[in-house]
């Protein structure tokens, strides 16, 4: 049952750093934040820590928009800080992983700095360009993830310019051996910098369609992309994207990656997959030793929240990749927060998140969660003047954008801005936020933190929930219920009303994970958002 890859059956942190912790005080998170923060990290007893975008940027979409991939833009400090960052999570045992973003540059790269200028110049065919139509409007009918077109025309070449995001991202010409060197020598330095693993972003959108055919429309409703609005808002929901993204030519410069990243020890590659078939891709794109070694998609970012639901996500994943290895998250810098998203009757309840991240970290696979949800934060809420996020400015109000979820870390109520920063944050905090920081939490052993803690420790001493096999069990709505390697039965109340499962009564009750429940011979009885672990013998 043990596997010596370290990333098999752990639990990530991620890091999203803007908001984590400021430590010089100009109202942004920064590397030295998280280096100062990082026993706290430690202590959670996760085993590592996925660190968002701090390269150099003009930061329109946050970071995602890079301008030089290898060095620190310096609202995040410097490479000597991030170097100080890694060197102190190893000494804590904390594996590090980073983001990658294979797929686009900021406008203002020198890459694409050079290739706008003219059609032969050394850089012309980094980018996707494309002459216009005879009539001047775009050479096809792409659109863009935020909205609107996916076409930008640049007068100096007379040509077009694809952008699967916002104007200032355009997108990397990956078919180009050259462009594929360029990308992987970027990884190669954070490889040689002692890096543990990447997060490769959007890593289904590195290609496109050659011929630039037209996509169709999509029939039959919203793709199963779990995007938190529907087409009647944003036009990308309706097409079929079969010639912007997801390509076949993808899969060879994925094992290009995989086969950099194997030159080094015990290196992880996570892909972010944004398809309209998202368990049917990452079960293609992790098929192989030579591809990625797991894969994570947005099953469970959307607002349903069943048994079913979560069943049907592992279900798909394991019929397109039986030898697959998945990861899961409930939240991340994307998506509204799991402890509003799933809130029954719209209702925050601390109750429901802690079972939520210990139902979560009993899941086969490698579990990412977000900064926060140790807490229970629910989703931050917002005016639209404090809106940053391109996406939320957009859609608003229908769709109210990132920043909910991006908003800083509370750490202590006593302190200006709950301990993020001495002065005014980049986002502002929400008031529920303060009463669930840290420094009211880690001495109250009821709080959501302690449970966590407790948790995180008892797992360690469960090796079934880190590398045994999953089951599910038959059980009626709102019970969740699996089996880890035949052996540790785990069983969840997703409702907010007590309810009773019949379970074999060979299984008797472990103690020690911290969620209420009673057995009594066959009967269980789980409370509203309760859980059980029982065992064999």
């Amino acid at each position: 049952m043990q596997d010596t890859l370290w990333w098999k059956g752990a639990i990530i942190y991620q890091i999203y750093p803007r908001s984590f912790q400021d430590d010089n005080s100009d109202g942004i998170g920064d590397l030295q934040g998280i280096k100062r923060r990082l026993p706290y990290v430690a202590d959670l007893g996760v085993d590592g820590i996925w660190i968002s975008p701090f390269y150099k940027s003009p930061m329109n979409d946050y970071g995602y928009d890079v301008s030089d991939f290898c060095d620190v833009d310096p609202m995040f400090g410097t490479l000597q800080d991030f170097k100080d960052v890694l060197d102190q999570a190893h000494d804590l045992g904390l594996k590090v992983i980073i983001d990658q973003v294979p797929s686009h540059t900021s406008n203002e790269h020198p890459w694409f700095q050079e290739s706008k200028m003219d059609k032969t110049n050394p850089k012309a065919d980094w980018y996707v360009w494309h002459d216009p139509k005879p009539d001047g409007s775009p050479p096809n009918n792409w659109l863009g993830v935020f909205g609107g077109i996916a076409w930008e025309y640049e007068s100096r070449r007379g040509q077009y310019y694809l952008h699967n995001f916002i104007v200032s991202q355009p997108d990397l010409n990956l078919h180009n051996p050259e462009v594929q060197d360029a990308v992987l020598d970027n990884m190669r330095f954070w490889l040689d910098l002692g890096v543990d693993g990447f997060r490769l972003d959007v890593i289904n959108m590195c290609m496109h369609d050659p011929e630039f055919r037209n996509n169709p429309p999509r029939t039959g409703g919203v793709s199963n992309t779990e995007t938190a609005f529907e087409h009647e808002i944003n036009t990308y929901e309706m097409q079929q994207h079969i010639y912007d993204k997801t390509r076949p030519e993808n899969l060879a410069f994925i094992r290009r990656i995989r086969a950099l990243c194997d030159e080094y020890k015990d290196i992880m590659t996570v892909g972010e997959i944004f398809d309209d078939h998202t368990a049917r891709t990452a079960g293609e794109y992790t098929a192989g030793k030579d591809l990625l070694h797991t894969a994570y998609n947005f099953q469970l970012s959307g607002s349903a929240c069943s048994a079913a639901h979560i069943k049907s996500a592992f279900v798909n994943f394991h019929e397109n990749s039986p030898n697959g290895w998945p990861s899961w998250a409930l939240s991340n810098h994307d998506w509204k927060r799991v402890a509003s998203r799933w809130a029954i009757d719209g209702k925050h309840s601390i109750d429901q998140a802690k079972m939520l991240y210990v139902m979560e970290c009993s899941l086969n696979g490698t579990i990412f969660v977000y900064q926060g949800e140790e807490l229970g934060l629910p989703e931050a809420e917002l005016e639209f003047k404090d809106l940053l996020d391109p996406f939320g400015i957009q859609f608003w109000p229908e769709y109210k954008g990132r920043d909910g979820c991006r908003t800083p870390m509370p750490w202590d109520a006593g302190l200006p801005f709950a301990g993020f920063s001495n002065e005014e944050p980049w986002l502002p905090l929400d008031t529920r936020h303060y009463k669930l920081c840290v420094a009211h939490q880690e001495n109250n052993s009821n709080s959501m933190l302690s449970l966590v803690k407790q948790f995180l420790k008892w797992r360690k001493t469960v090796p079934e929930l880190i590398h045994g096999t999953i089951t599910f069990l038959d059980t009626d709505e709102p019970v969740l219920a699996f089996a880890r390697d035949d052996s540790v039965y785990c069983y969840f109340n997703l409702g907010n009303t007590e309810q009773q499962v019949n379970v074999p009564e060979n299984l008797t009750a472990m103690e020690g994970h911290g969620l209420p429940h009673t057995i009594a011979g066959a009967t269980l009885t789980l409370p509203a958002f309760g859980g059980a672990f029982l065992k064999k013998g």
